[in-house]
C-alpha cells in the first residue's frame, strides 16, 4: 500500500515528479541521514527510496523514530 510509504524531501514547494524531486536538497537529507545513522535509526541513503512503515512495527518503534527525526532536523 502506498499510505505505509513515505519519502521525505527537502524543498520549498510540493514534489510531484521526477522534476520537482530533483530540486530537494540531497545535502540536507544525507546530513539528517547520517544524524539517524548515530540514533540507530536506519533509513534509505537516497533520499530517492521510499521509507516503509508496517504493521511489524510497534507504537513504541514509530515514536522512537520520530523522536529521533526531530533531534536529527533540529540544527536543520
Amino acid at each position: 500500500r502506498v499510505g505505509s510509504m513515505l519519502t521525505p524531501f527537502f524543498c520549498k514547494g510540493p514534489v510531484v515528479d521526477e522534476r520537482s524531486a530533483r530540486q530537494a536538497d540531497s545535502g540536507r537529507y544525507a546530513r539528517v541521514f547520517h544524524r539517524l545513522l548515530q540514533q540507530g535509526v536506519y533509513p534509505p541513503p537516497s533520499q530517492f527510496e521510499a521509507w516503509f512503515l508496517s504493521l511489524a512495527h510497534s507504537e513504541a518503534d514509530v515514536d522512537a523514530v520520530v523522536e529521533a527525526v526531530r533531534l536529527a532536523m533540529r540544527d536543520e
